[in-house]
């Protein structure tokens, strides 16, 4: 058996082996000493008894890398390819391959590695190694595999100047591209961690970052939130304010009543990381921002992976699930509806509750509130019924929407989404007083108190105000910019703008998160219905709620007054002084209203402009751009492309959020398009648009949902908290009782 013993680095310490000048460093300069020595020993515990496994397709540089990251942490380092296997076979791997065959190669080689045993080394593993189980089993149990991702046009390139003509799978009619296509299958399936590696990167540079990998891998206490309204000495007191990943899923909204955020913030992405993400799908680019903003601890790769394919697989009508259309000039619509429910809201919670499901402890049940102006009731009861039946019977949903504040399509879709685990509760109010309710519920100990000691169950939130609501929206803002790029229309670097219909302010921060991240985002745009409250804020500083009424409108999804995620953009800029955002909001809840300090306002602008649209606008635009282009705008997206008209200066591509599908609002779509006799029934408000052979097509999924029986009662409630309360105690006695 082929065995590396760890080597021990505390002996030429122990052994009183320091050298002259370390001792005379240690003695005359104790502090200098210190940091190299706490440098030193740091690089040596990152491996332990544990290996540091690199994986990645030939060409990938795993070698070279492997020799660079075992000479700064002084440990062996053991190539299989030259170490094992023709050690073992005494002939070279290509011999081998060529005596065997393809078939008995991948054998024979997995049998090697069985054999095979390290402890405190530096592992290249061969390209094919990853696909024999056994043998990666084996391997991995006392090892920590990083994936060298490179791009596949930059591998053919170095095979191709590395003059390699043959790798293991390679047969007539089976090109090199098919081959490490279909390896990366394998690649998927056993690494811990990735490292993004472009083209010209160098191997340095690489293997700098497969330490950082390594030290983040094994460091997931770095990774805390903390409440936008914490204070620094609070937090630095408070052990239990830091929260993990999996804590936040949970918990929704902080104890304080504040919105969790991650306290270092989040990562970055170099350029040429972004750029090999260009010819990535979707569903490969959401998996690799994801994996950097969730640590492993709390989702581990594979997992992520499993839960993002469930979420974006069958379930939206889209193979490019976020796909961007040109629509004139030098406007781009991002659509955000080819989701199961026709909204942006389905990018999220096709996948929050299955990361749900994950975190929660297995001793509890959990009731899952959530509040909605229209697109999110529908979504968050769709996602949550498809969780496996074992999940149903430990998670159920709530849903409250305003009973007159939404589209009868909208009404009915939410009605119809109802399952075994999923209720819809009208409310006669506004969805501020929906969302207002929910956060007064959580915040009061002693209910959620009586609720876990009564009846062994706990609430969450599934609201945007839920860290775990935003991420999947960071992703589709990055994949949209990088779409431009695949497509030609930019190169990148070249800055775009992004206009957003806003009401909660969720969708814009995400795409300020994109920006943060690294995707050359000049300016975001907000655009407001009549309820503009958010863009007098934007232009003024000043947030005025004082004689303010919520006015419904055609764009039912942004009538919101009281944007609960600008808080955490207000963190942000106030470089997180919680007790100025406790103070701020303090103010908006007791007087109605608050004002930015001058400074805060230019910053805040250098990233913001804003504006408005009236409902002859709304149904104005649908009107024209129809005419033009046979396209059909939903209302959101016609508000958002009135004001992008307004505001944009021409000198880059502007993306608009296409944030619903124009199904959902069949009244205001007909009405624009000046149909004179409309049906009330909203089944045949679908089938009369469709025989416009509009573009894009009538949604097939509410197409659906309309057409069943049944499930057509729902629960109706006064806009009184005992009454709310009420319904949450009678849907835990019989869900979980």
């Amino acid at each position: 058996m082929f065995h590396v013993v760890q080597c021990q680095p505390l002996r030429l310490i122990t052994q009183n082996s320091l050298s002259s000048m370390c001792l005379k460093l240690m003695l005359s300069r104790p502090a200098a000493f210190a940091q190299i020595w706490k440098s030193w020993f740091s690089s040596h515990s990152l491996v332990g008894n544990k290996n540091i496994i690199l994986m990645g397709p030939p060409g990938a540089g795993k070698t070279t890398i492997g020799r660079i990251v075992g000479q700064k942490l002084d440990c062996p380092v053991i190539d299989i390819d030259d170490d094992v296997l023709e050690t073992t076979w005494n002939m070279s791997v290509s011999e081998k391959l060529q005596d065997v065959g393809n078939e008995q190669f991948l054998e024979e080689e997995g049998k090697a590695l069985l054999k095979f045993s390290a402890s405190g080394s530096v592992i290249s593993l061969t390209g094919s190694n990853p696909m024999h189980a056994a043998g990666m089993q084996h391997v991995k149990k006392n090892g920590i595999v990083v994936y060298l991702d490179v791009p596949t046009t930059v591998i053919m390139s170095r095979l191709k100047s590395m003059k390699v003509d043959r790798i293991v799978g390679q047969s007539p009619g089976i090109s090199l591209k098919d081959i490490l296509q279909f390896r990366k299958q394998f690649y998927k399936r056993w690494y811990d961690i990735r490292v993004l590696c472009g083209g010209d990167i160098a191997a340095e540079v690489v293997a700098a970052k497969v330490l950082d990998a390594v030290k983040r891998y094994q460091n997931s206490e770095l990774e805390t939130f903390i409440s936008t309204r914490s204070s620094r000495s609070g937090r630095s007191m408070e052990k239990d304010s830091h929260k993990y990943f999996s804590d936040v899923v949970t918990e929704g909204l902080a104890p304080d009543g504040g919105l969790f955020v991650p306290e270092r913030g989040l990562p970055k992405f170099t350029a040429g990381e972004w750029q090999s993400l260009i010819e990535a799908t979707y569903i490969e680019r959401a998996q690799v921002i994801l994996e950097r903003c969730i640590h492993p601890s709390d989702i581990p790769a594979s997992k992520l992976a499993e839960i993002i394919g469930t979420a974006y697989g069958e379930n939206f009508t889209c193979s490019k699930i976020a796909p961007v259309r040109h629509l004139a000039g030098n406007q781009f619509l991002l659509e955000l509806f080819h989701g199961p429910t026709a909204s942006f809201k389905d990018f999220a919670l096709q996948m929050v509750p299955h990361i749900f499901a994950y975190c929660i402890p297995r001793s509890c049940n959990y009731l899952v509130l959530v509040a909605t102006s229209g697109d999110t009731g529908s979504a968050v009861l769709d996602g949550f019924s498809r969780l496996h039946d074992t999940d149903k019977q430990r998670i159920a949903v709530m849903n409250f929407f305003p009973e007159d504040g939404v589209s009868p399509i909208q009404k009915s879709q939410m009605i119809g989404c109802q399952k075994e685990n999923a209720w819809s509760v009208g409310v006669k109010s506004d969805f501020d007083f929906c969302q207002t309710a929910i956060k007064q519920i959580f915040t009061n100990s002693d209910y959620t108190g009586f609720l876990t000691v009564e009846y062994g169950t706990a609430l969450a939130a599934a609201n945007s105000i839920n860290w775990a609501r935003l991420l999947p929206q960071v992703v589709y803002h990055a994949s949209a910019y990088l779409d431009l790029v695949h497509q030609d229309i930019i190169p990148f670097g070249s800055p775009v703008d992004v206009c957003i219909p806003t009401g909660n302010f969720g969708n814009i921060l995400a795409a300020l998160y994109a920006k943060m991240m690294g995707i050359p985002i000049r300016k975001c745009i907000c655009a407001s219905n009549e309820n503009n409250v958010l863009t007098d804020f934007i232009r003024t500083g000043v947030y005025d709620l004082r004689g303010r009424k919520l006015i419904p409108t055609f764009s039912p999804a942004v009538d919101i007054l009281k944007s609960s995620n600008l808080e955490r953009y207000l963190h942000l800029i106030t470089n997180e002084d919680g007790q100025l955002v406790t103070q701020l909001y303090n103010q908006l809840e007791n007087q109605g209203h608050f004002q930015l300090q001058k400074g805060l306002l230019e910053k805040l602008q250098q990233d913001l402009v804003a504006g408005w649209c009236s409902e002859e606008d709304c149904l104005a635009a649908i009107h024209s751009v129809y005419s033009t282009t046979g396209y059909i705008l939903d209302t959101h997206t016609a508000v958002a492309k009135v004001v992008a008209d307004r505001l944009q200066d021409r000198t880059c591509p502007i993306i608009i959020s296409s944030t619903a599908h124009y199904s959902k609002f069949a009244p205001a779509i007909l009405r624009a398009l000046r149909i004179a006799e409309i049906n009330q029934n909203p089944l045949s408000q679908l089938h009369l648009l469709s025989s416009y052979s509009p573009l894009p097509p009538v949604h097939w999924g509410l197409l659906e949902t309309l057409k069943k029986k049944g499930n057509e009662d729902h629960q109706v409630c006064a806009a009184d908290m005992s009454m709310l309360m009420s319904h949450i105690e009678t849907l835990i006695q019989n869900h979980f009782m």
